[in-house]
């Protein structure tokens, strides 16, 4: 892969994960928790409570209730698809938003491990969604609710082929119809704020690539401006009426890369409070103070967060993440003891991810090292490798085998 590719499937795949959650009808929350089976809004406002805050399996059991109710309204199927898609992310813990300011998802080429039933679902159910849309839209051209509607499916397909399956220009190709749809809803009905989301989000990310790879991809449509996607995914969040939430998640993670971490605090904190046993939600108001240098902050927030989890305050917290990065402010602050343990408990985790296990099992290994706990950190280096044994990581781990881990 070229260099110039290499940035854009990035940055387009990053940006698919935020834009392919813009689906149609999410309400404002409703703490919703008995459900009459033959009404349909109110089954969805629950799916959509429940999918926000990471509980995944409820949220599918109501909207499947839905597409059965409902089985040619795209939406539902949307609604669906957006739901597996996403537990299976979470599950993967391919959710956490850190994972992709490096290129090491981009050259991870392991696929997410997806049983062969919820792969053949998914794939039915863009296939329906996409030609219920496609009727529509054969009908009548300028439906802008199905527009809208083919953008979100090929958002979410985009997402499943770039982060799921690793089939990298076929997602990009997906990505664009779902920002031409969306884009074309809005030349039709400028008001209509739940399309800025995906416009936004595509904008920005265009906007932020390099002048000269500007020029090479502008043969596809993806020219942009970060000024105008900001300004798009601010309408979304404000006026919008399904895609608000959407819409603050990518404006504060835009704007943590802007480097505004006040601004992005802000709105994560919109999101804490209406969401909170979403997980994701509090582990990125940790992520911004980490990255604001507001490091005491951030490490009350990270073993606040680990505490509530302890509590059962989450839905399946993926702990691995937290953990590591409190390691890492320990670590900067040089309490290698402490650091250890944390990187220890996010390496050893039941349900990490492959990935995770070898930064923090050789984390964890060096730590060990600087504390002379030379058995300690064979065992931690081992474990990395063993989780997968071709990759850099597991090189490194190797390295650290054979000779003791010193500070520069």
């Amino acid at each position: 892969m070229r260099p110039y590719q290499k940035l854009v499937t990035r940055a387009l795949v990053a940006a698919m994960l935020i834009a392919a959650r813009a689906t149609p009808a999410a309400p404002e929350p409703s703490g919703a928790s008995s459900v009459p089976a033959d009404n349909a809004e109110t089954l969805t406002r629950n799916g959509w409570d429940q999918y926000y805050d990471t509980n995944y399996e409820v949220a599918v059991r109501d909207f499947q209730k839905v597409v059965e109710m409902r089985p040619d309204d795209p939406g539902a199927l949307n609604h669906l698809l957006a739901a597996l898609v996403f537990r299976e992310l979470y599950r993967a813990g391919a959710l956490n938003s850190t994972l992709y300011s490096g290129d090491s998802f981009v050259k991870n080429t392991r696929p997410v491990p997806i049983d062969a039933k919820t792969r053949e679902r998914i794939r039915q159910l863009v296939e329906q969604a996409l030609q219920l849309s496609g009727q529509k839209l054969q009908a009548a051209p300028n439906d802008v609710a199905a527009l809208y509607a083919r953008g979100v499916t090929r958002g979410l397909w985009a997402t499943y082929l770039g982060l799921v399956d690793k089939a990298w220009f076929a997602a990009l190709r997906s990505a664009i119809g779902a920002r031409r749809d969306h884009q074309r809803v809005l030349e039709l009905d400028p008001k209509y704020a739940d399309a800025k989301t995906v416009v936004g989000v595509h904008n920005y990310v265009a906007g932020s690539l390099p002048w000269a790879v500007k020029a090479a991809i502008s043969i596809v449509g993806l020219s942009g401006s970060r000024s105008k996607g900001l300004e798009y995914l601010r309408e979304a969040a404000k006026d919008g009426k399904e895609t608000s939430v959407d819409a603050r998640v990518a404006l504060a993670l835009f704007l943590r890369r802007e480097q505004r971490y006040g601004e992005a605090l802000e709105v994560v904190r919109t999101l804490t409070a209406a969401y909170p046993h979403n997980y994701l939600f509090a582990l990125e108001e940790a992520n911004l103070l980490k990255d604001w240098g507001k490091n005491q902050d951030a490490l009350d927030a990270y073993r606040k967060l680990l505490d509530q989890a302890r509590k059962g305050t989450f839905f399946d917290p993926r702990l691995e993440f937290a953990n590591f990065d409190l390691g890492e402010i320990l670590r900067g602050r040089g309490e290698y003891q402490q650091a250890a343990d944390a990187y220890s408990l996010a390496a050893h985790q039941p349900n990490a991810g492959p990935d995770i296990r070898q930064r923090s099992g050789v984390a964890a290994g060096e730590m060990y090292d600087l504390l002379e706990k030379r058995d300690q950190a064979l065992k931690e280096y081992q474990a990395a490798i063993s989780a997968d044994g071709n990759t850099q990581l597991a090189e490194l781990a190797r390295k650290r085998l054979k000779s003791p881990y010193r500070n520069n």
